[in-house]
């Protein structure tokens, strides 16, 4: 942790030193304290729109900057006012808001040295090549965009300096993979152009077109942050769905959802399969092994049983080493010969599991029953299911490893 603190502060004297070997602040006194009061009450306004991906410890803080326009315009000196200013309204706020990280005093230098190193050098090169570029056609703007991505790239570099520090980087191909992450040519483009046209206004002192230009990125990242946050929810939505209705072990719905899904078609008034399937003899599996085996087994029926089904029906996992199939689209005939190729394809299988050290290959085979019926009022899926579950009994009954089945439609029984 000193290293780190040293490293954070070496920055941010670094910065220091830059300025003092710098020129003063470039415009006059009026024109820079008008755009520092503007440049920090947008940026801070513009805060809560920012986005942060966090790499182990560390927070990284992804979001349009204003730096490279105000440089341009005042100069590092600028820069730094500006920074120090900005940097500590959000440490206040964060503390304030009781949102603070234990590292964001150092934090706050941190990003004070890095952002004031990365600009300066963008802003020398610029000082630089200035005059070459005005030539080209848009050479300005070529300009700009060249610096945007310098200076995303120098800021990446500096901050895996510090993950290298706090041991949080793995290997060089992930480091390289940093610096250049996953920021599209649209994102610098809008960052080259927002800066470009600021730093022309700056120049003419257009503080109309300055105003409404932030006013305008305010409104249109307000309105990508409230979509992205959206479209966020509902993916944190889905995914703790399926988590209550994803059985753990299988990866199949589980018995909650299968008691969703049969209050929905039971609604539906279609001609369906219910299926009740079992391991027979599962608990000798357990008893001549261990749970972590008859776990190993559970997985590959469960897993044997979705290959023979289509988009159409529903797998769940009902019990123990008990599941429920509902099968759709299909008629009488069609749902017994399904179910009699998995009997077959079960018996004719089976899994490798680990046991004290060694590979064992283990055989077992399954019961069905299969109740076959038109939805309707008379006869729910609760009350099919119970009939399924009866013929799965009589097949355990008839000495297992067999399908019994019922037509309700007809009421015609297969055994």
């Amino acid at each position: 942790m000193l290293k780190t603190r040293i490293y954070e502060l070496s920055l941010f004297f670094t910065s220091v030193a830059i300025v003092f070997f710098s020129s003063n602040i470039l415009a006059d006194n009026t024109s820079f304290i008008m755009a520092l009061i503007v440049f920090w009450f947008f940026s801070s306004l513009y805060f809560r729109l920012r986005v942060f991906f966090k790499n182990g410890n560390t927070n990284i803080e992804y979001g349009i900057s204003y730096d490279l326009s105000l440089i341009l315009f005042a100069g590092p000196f600028g820069l730094f006012i500006f920074e120090t200013l900005y940097r500590f309204t959000v440490y206040f706020y964060r503390k304030w808001a009781k949102m603070a990280d234990p590292n964001e005093f150092f934090d706050t230098f941190y990003n004070i040295g890095s952002f004031v190193i990365t600009h300066s050098i963008a802003y020398f090169l610029f000082q630089h090549f200035y005059s070459s570029f005005q030539s080209f056609p848009f050479g300005y703007w070529i300009l700009l965009f060249g610096l945007v991505c310098l200076s995303s790239y120098l800021s990446g570099a500096i901050m895996l300096i510090l993950f290298v520090t706090l041991g949080e980087q793995k290997s060089f191909k992930e480091g390289i993979d940093f610096i250049f992450r996953d920021i599209s040519l649209l994102d610098y483009g809008k960052v080259a152009i927002t800066n470009g046209l600021l730093f022309l206004f700056l120049k003419d002192g257009k503080w109309e077109m300055i105003i409404s230009l932030f006013i305008l990125n305010y409104i249109v990242n307000l309105s990508f942050y409230s979509k992205s946050q959206s479209i966020q929810n509902k993916l944190e939505r889905d995914q703790f769905e399926q988590m209550a209705y994803t059985d753990f072990l299988t990866g199949v719905f589980n018995r909650t959802f299968m008691d969703k899904k049969m209050a929905e078609l039971n609604q539906t008034g279609e001609d369906i399969g219910i299926v009740v399937a079992d391991i027979d003899k599962f608990k000798g599996i357990n008893d001549n092994y261990n749970h972590a085996v008859g776990d190993k087994v559970i997985q590959h029926f469960a897993s044997t049983l979705k290959s023979y089904l289509s988009q159409e029906d529903y797998l769940f996992r009902s019990g123990g080493e008990e599941f429920t199939l509902c099968l759709r689209n299909r008629n009488y005939t069609q749902a017994v010969d399904l179910i009699n190729r998995m009997l077959g394809g079960i018996a004719n299988n089976s899994v490798q599991v680990e046991y004290n050290g060694e590979i064992r290959t283990i055989s077992y085979t399954a019961s069905f029953g299969l109740y076959f019926y038109k939805v309707n009022d008379h006869t729910s899926m609760e009350k099919a299911y119970i009939q399924a579950d009866e013929l799965l009994l009589q097949s355990k009954q008839l000495g297992k490893n067999q399908v019994s089945a019922l037509n309700g439609l007809l009421n015609k029984k297969v055994v």
